[in-house]
Parts: C-alpha cells; sequence; structure tokens
C-alpha cells in the first residue's frame, strides 16, 4: 500500500485510521442501542443544495428535504452546525437540541462520511450563509471507514495550504467511489461524458439513423489492426474473442438493406496501457449506404459541431492553452503529401530500407515485422500528427493501411480514408468502405501473410463477410469516433482513465 508521495504507508498512520474504524463501530453498536436504524430503506427528497443557494428568494423561509453526506461538523453544546454534500454540491445545516431532544444526541454519535437526510426551513445567517435549519434528522447510512477530507490551513502570511489530498492517482482511479466524495470536479467530467453521448445519440437519431447492437463475443474478431481478448464456450465447444471493432457486423446490416446504422459499444483490445489506451473503451461506429468519405467529412463537422453547442454552449474551446473552435471547416490535407513535405521522401515509392532509415534517425523502436503501410504509419506518427493542432482531416492513406476501404478513385497505391486529429490526438477514423468482395479476398489474404510474418495486429479472413460482400454491399461510408479520447478533449483531461469511472488497474497488493 501506498501513500500520496508513493512511499510505505507510516504505521502510525495506519493505526491511525485502524482506530477511527473501531471508534465508528463502536458508535454503530451505540445508534443500535438507542433503536436508531443506521442503514435506512428510503427517504424522500425534494431539493437539492445547488438549486437552493441559487434561488435562495424562492427557497427563504420554505420547508425542504434534503440528503447526502455529512463533510463537516462543529458539534457544539445546545446546537451544531454541519455540512451535507448532495449529488449537485454542498450546503450548511444548523441543528438544535431542544428542537431535535433525542437525534440531536445521536448526531454526536456521527460522522463525516455519514449519510443523513434533513428536513426544515431554509434561512440566512448572521454572516450571510445560506443554511437549513434542521426540524427532523434521519440517518441513512454510517461510514465505517473514515473518508479522506483535504484540510487547508493558512499561515503567518496568508498562504493557504492543503493536506491530506486525495490526490494519489492511482488511489483514484482504484477507490472512485473515494475520488467521486472528496473531488467534486470529477463528477462533472462524467456529467459532461453523459451528455456527450446523450446528444451523440440525439443527432444520429435525428439524422435518420437505425442504432442496433451486434455481438460482443464473435467466432472471428475484425475491423481493425489489434490483438483479442479470448474466451471459451463450453456448450459450443469453441473459441470465442471479445470484438475489437463493430464494423464488420454493422456492415453486413448495410448488406441486409439499412441505410444507416449506428452504434455505441464497448469494445475490447489486448493492448499497451497509456494515457490514450485502456483495454476496454466506448466506440461509436457508423454506416451508411449510398454515401463516400468526402459525404462524411462534412458529417462530422456538423456532429460534432452540433454536439459541442449542445452540450457546452459553444463551439469555442480552450485546450491545452489553444483556441479550437469546432464550428469552422476543418484542414483537409494529404497523409503522403504531408510527409514529403516533412521528411523530403515520396513514401509510397520509397523503399522499405528508407522508411527504417528514416524511424530509426527519429528514435523509433520497430520490432522488425513491420508492413510498408505500418512503417509509413508510424513516420507520421513522429514527424507530422504531433503538429495537427486545429482540427484537421488527413486523408488517403496507403492500401496496405486500410485492408476494409475502398481503393482511391484517381490516386494509385491509396485507398479513400481520412482520420481526424485535433490536437494530435486521432478523434475519428472513417472510410469510403470497400464493398468489392473480390478485392477484399484478396487484401485479407495479404493480410494473413503480414500475421504468417509476425505482425500480431494484421486482419483475419473472414469469409462469411466475403459471402455477405457477394450479395452485394451498395457504395458505403463509414466512421468511428473513440468517445474516451472526444471526451478526454472536449473535457481538456490529459489521460484516458480520467473519463473511464473504472480503469483497468493492475491487481491490487
Amino acid at each position: 500500500m501506498k501513500n500520496q508521495e508513493g512511499g510505505k504507508v507510516n504505521t502510525a498512520v495506519q493505526e491511525d485510521i485502524n482506530e477511527l474504524i473501531k471508534r465508528r463501530r463502536e458508535e454503530l453498536e451505540e445508534l443500535i442501542k438507542r433503536n436508531i436504524e443506521p442503514y435506512a430503506y428510503k427517504y424522500d427528497v425534494d431539493s437539492y443544495s445547488t438549486d437552493i443557494k441559487n434561488n435562495y428568494e424562492e427557497y427563504e423561509g420554505k420547508n425542504v428535504s434534503i440528503a447526502g453526506r455529512l463533510m463537516a461538523i462543529r458539534k457544539m453544546g445546545k446546537a451544531s452546525f454541519a455540512q451535507i454534500q448532495d449529488f449537485k454540491g454542498k450546503i450548511q445545516i444548523y441543528l438544535k437540541k431542544d428542537e431535535l431532544n433525542e437525534m440531536y444526541d445521536a448526531f454526536k454519535l456521527m460522522d463525516i462520511g455519514d449519510i443523513i437526510g434533513v428536513s426544515g426551513f431554509v434561512f440566512k445567517t448572521r454572516t450571510g450563509e445560506i443554511t437549513v435549519h434542521v426540524k427532523n434528522l434521519t440517518l441513512l447510512a454510517k461510514s465505517l471507514r473514515p473518508i479522506p477530507i483535504p484540510k487547508e490551513v493558512v499561515d503567518e502570511d496568508g498562504n493557504k495550504k492543503v493536506y491530506d489530498q486525495f490526490s494519489d492517482k492511482e488511489l483514484r482511479y482504484r477507490q472512485r467511489y473515494v475520488d467521486l466524495i472528496v473531488n467534486p470536479e470529477v463528477k462533472e467530467v462524467f456529467i459532461k461524458r453523459s451528455k456527450i453521448v446523450t446528444n451523440l445519440r440525439r443527432f444520429l437519431d435525428d439524422q435518420g439513423l437505425l442504432e442496433v447492437e451486434t455481438p460482443i463475443l464473435q467466432p472471428l474478431y475484425g475491423g481493425a489492426a489489434a490483438r483479442p481478448f479470448e474466451t471459451y464456450h463450453n456448450t459450443l465447444e469453441m473459441k470465442l474473442f471479445l470484438r475489437i471493432a463493430d464494423e464488420l457486423y454493422l456492415k453486413r446490416l448495410i448488406v441486409g438493406g439499412f441505410d444507416g446504422v449506428y452504434e455505441i459499444s464497448k469494445d475490447f483490445r489486448n493492448e499497451g496501457m497509456d494515457r490514450t489506451h485502456n483495454p476496454e473503451f466506448t466506440m461509436m461506429e457508423l454506416y451508411v449506404a449510398y454515401k463516400d468519405y468526402m459525404w462524411m467529412m462534412d458529417f462530422v463537422e456538423k456532429m460534432i459541431a452540433e454536439v459541442t453547442k449542445s452540450v457546452f454552449g459553444s463551439t469555442k474551446f480552450n485546450i491545452e492553452g489553444h483556441e479550437i473552435d469546432f464550428g469552422e471547416k476543418w484542414e483537409r490535407i494529404s497523409m503522403v503529401d504531408e510527409l514529403r513535405k516533412e521528411t523530403g521522401i515520396d513514401v509510397l515509392k520509397a523503399p522499405d530500407e528508407e522508411l527504417i532509415e528514416a524511424l530509426k534517425s527519429r528514435n523509433v523502436e520497430l520490432t522488425g515485422t513491420e508492413s510498408k503501410g505500418k512503417l509509413i504509419d508510424e513516420l507520421f506518427s513522429a514527424t507530422v500528427e504531433h503538429k495537427l493542432v486545429q482540427p484537421t482531416f488527413v486523408m488517403d492513406y496507403p492500401v496496405e493501411l486500410s485492408p476494409l476501404a475502398k481503393k482511391h478513385r484517381s490516386k494509385e497505391g491509396l485507398v479513400e480514408r481520412f482520420e481526424g486529429f485535433v490536437l494530435g490526438r486521432e478523434i475519428c477514423n472513417a472510410f469510403s468502405e470497400l464493398n468489392d468482395p473480390i478485392d477484399q479476398l484478396n487484401r485479407f489474404q495479404q493480410q494473413a501473410k503480414y500475421k504468417e510474418a509476425g505482425d500480431e495486429e494484421a486482419h483475419q479472413i473472414d469469409y462469411d463477410y466475403i459471402r455477405a460482400l457477394e450479395y452485394g454491399m451498395p457504395p458505403t461510408a463509414g466512421l468511428g469516433v473513440g468517445i474516451d479520447r472526444l471526451v478526454m478533449l472536449l473535457t481538456n483531461q490529459s489521460s484516458i482513465r480520467d473519463v473511464i469511472l473504472f480503469p483497468q488497474m493492475r491487481k491490487e497488493k
């Protein structure tokens, strides 16, 4: 176990915590002896802290019923003040012994972290603080473990110092429930996340797309370059994979006659973890018949602009010191042209050895199993990606990189694909979808060769998907949006773990 500085927990501190837990259990036993139920079944709430404080004129003198967690207590002889935190914020409460009688004595057995319900009227103290004068008090849940409440101390020079913050990142991710209690700003990120997804779904519905569900357990994984998680079905006696993407099933639905479908889903990739990768993540994929990737660029611009305006009230953001406006047209650039500008290399004509040398000179580590497309992708990541600050569509990728995208109608060796970048981060990926079954099979077979050569992320051959294409799929535009990365961007968070409520962690020691 570690403290906030990463060292071993001080034995004396742990003993203090154990002593506090022991005392709280003793208080619990005493409350039970007094016939006070420590874990209630329900409580009727009709008001919230922030609503009361923001609309005091409406609430002054009015009786309210609120519930929340005790976050500060000043116990005195015949009167006490406390602060409770509900879903929306914090508010002060005032309790008097001669009004609450036995429950006032019981309040002395309550601690910071206990959840209570109170009813009473709203007033302002002599210092002007909006407060609920408690007429009835109900214990809803006795907290047996102390929560880490930060303490603010002002020194002789008037400087504020905060102690006992619950700030260790790993501990906050592992114990998100505590993080949400003591760091209320964290809750706002996840409220925003929920609103982003809700408005994204509303936009897609308004565009006439149908939300569908496709299998999570799949006999073949596909739709992306990634290693899967494996499992086994006992009854079917077969290996199954957790999906790495929704693409191939959604396009089967386009074959079946749907004009536009989308899915917001959990996908799983058995890969490394860093600030932009978590093994379990959320994707939105959509496919629209009779459209191409040029149409999809306009669609993405409109979608992001409408979602940001609906959720944040503006398309303009200040992120990491940069002014970003999602209401403007996104810049459109060619991947190959940008690489030529940055490196002087025509990556389509250059031999693999030249690309490898260019990567090594930039200290990029290689496994030796990379295809030419992978080498080009690595070079783009090393030289161009980080410079794409403003919303930008990077267009027209090498065919080796995109086995599911349609060949470019006028540029040899490329496919009709774009990725959307903001602040050097990829937030979406789109194709004019490959609907030629013969070409698709050839691409799959080439991927199989890459796999045999050691590329663990190469695509498998999905013969059922080929069969579906053989029945005929109309021209189709497809899009994938990483929800986690989009939320990271719009809420100005630096790590994917900050926008996933319960990110994957190593086993707790």
